[in-house]
């Protein structure tokens, strides 16, 4: 039986295909992969499956990718690394004992240790916890397995062959009703294997989803959806129901992380939403990421999201304002000994940037310098131990007072509010405040958006 949409009209029935992603705490243990399984078999629309590699079982535990780094290291320099590849292997064998196959994975493991000790790249190390749970995820399902070295390519600089991937893939899974793709790897054109950053299985997710047009692609973690704060920060922030790819993108950049940031962007191009799910609470629905959405928000905020470690340079002049290509002048000194800038709140005789107080340190003074032969200022000071909030939401363009609001939250809390930048869309504000006060404003914040509107 498959999942089909009716289609009112014209009495047509479209087919369902998603693409389920599973992390490496969905894939630690046989219990974990009969989990798996069991959210795969629930719905025949879940016909595209991308494994990560084993994670940890437990805090004390160790994540295959982890080992498989530390036996490739040993291997590579011609160290012991016998008692470390045994472990894998055991991880692997308990998987398979666990769940009653007949797979003899030796012979991948013996081409596995050929290659480490013939140095075959820290790379082709890592993907292979991946590429051995991939097999196992397709005996054990009866699906088939593609190789993702096979259909998906980087150029020579590391980055993404995004359309010939996307050719390669669509023609490979073309006449496929079901596969299994390992997440987090591929190959360069010279056919040696590259990775994508950590977490980069969910990226692999994206580009078969893109791929196979799906109409769905949930991405199977062990939270139920993504939080509206740190919950380091916040005890049991809520979940947020619905987000779209621009504040996800928001939330992202300033430290916010469910979803590897990369992997939006492939099923951006084709309006395919994403649903982080959670394979231990597989009833939660978890958070849809959208392009776009009529669903109104349940709070006028849709999350809070920052980072510690920043300072400010605050540079006054008179008359700057009316200095043609001060800005570009100002900016041209950071560019120079390559650091990059977070924000640039500026008034009319002053201009302050921010920037990651661990790259400008080294060069603050020949940055200063820099500063006084560019634009010769009256005075250039500098603030260090800074933190950037930033409150992002659809809900704030239709709701007056939002800036208002912050404001009086942080101030009751007794936090001093050292900028505050607001984009030309509305749907982000960022807030500056000393390091010492960043949980507390993230508290405040929460409390007034969430807690107060419940």
């Amino acid at each position: 039986m498959k999942m089909v949409l009716p289609v009112q009209g014209g009495g047509m029935e479209i087919e369902m295909k998603k693409v389920v992603k599973f992390g490496g705490s969905s894939l630690a243990s046989a219990k974990q992969f009969k989990k798996v399984a069991d959210i795969i078999r629930s719905d025949k629309s879940r016909r595209y499956v991308v494994p990560s590699a084993p994670g940890k079982r437990n805090s004390k535990d160790e994540k295959v990718t982890d080992l498989l780094y530390a036996c490739y290291e040993a291997a590579s320099q011609g160290g012991s690394y016998k008692k470390t590849l045994e472990k894998i292997k055991n991880r692997y064998l308990d998987i398979i004992d666990g769940l009653g196959l007949n797979l003899n994975l030796d012979p991948e493991f013996d081409k596995i240790e050929e290659n480490f000790l013939a140095k075959a790249g820290k790379d082709y190390a890592a993907s292979r916890g991946e590429y051995l749970n991939g097999i196992v995820m397709a005996e054990y399902l009866g699906f088939p397995f593609v190789d993702a070295a096979e259909v998906i390519f980087f150029n020579e600089d590391g980055t993404l062959d995004a359309e010939e991937t996307n050719r390669e893939l669509s023609e490979r899974l073309e006449g496929m009703d079901r596969a299994v793709i390992p997440g987090f790897y591929g190959s360069l054109k010279s056919g040696a294997v590259k990775t994508f950053s950590r977490g980069g299985s969910d990226v692999t997710g994206s580009i078969v989803a893109r791929a196979i047009h799906a109409d769905m692609y949930e991405n199977w973690t062990d939270v139920s959806g993504m939080l509206v704060t740190d919950p380091r920060v916040v005890d049991d922030p809520e979940v947020i129901e619905t987000i779209t790819y621009k504040e996800l993108r928001e939330l992202a950049y300033m430290g916010a992380s469910v979803l590897h940031e990369d992997a939006i962007f492939p099923v951006r191009k084709e309006g395919i939403p994403i649903n982080i799910r959670n394979t231990n609470r597989p009833e939660d629905k978890g958070t849809l990421i959208v392009e776009s959405t009529c669903r109104k928000p349940k709070h006028t905020i849709t999350g809070i999201a920052g980072k510690k470690g920043f300072c400010s340079i605050n540079i006054e002049k008179a008359m700057m304002n009316s200095e043609v290509g001060f800005g570009r002048k100002v900016l041209s000194v950071f560019e120079q000994y390559g650091i990059s800038f977070e924000h640039m709140p500026s008034g009319i005789d002053t201009m302050t940037i921010y920037v990651h107080q661990s790259e400008f340190e080294d060069f603050e003074q020949s940055v200063i310098a820099g500063i006084h032969r560019a634009v010769n200022p009256d005075t250039v000071e500098l603030e260090s131990d800074l933190a950037l909030i930033a409150v992002v939401g659809r809900g704030m363009r239709s709701n007056r007072g939002t800036a208002g609001r912050i404001f009086s939250a942080l101030a009751h809390a007794r936090v001093n509010i050292k900028m505050i930048d607001q984009g030309s869309s509305e749907w982000n504000i960022i807030i500056g405040v000393k390091n010492d006060d960043f949980e507390t404003a993230i508290r405040a914040i929460y409390d007034i958006f969430v807690t107060a509107e419940l």
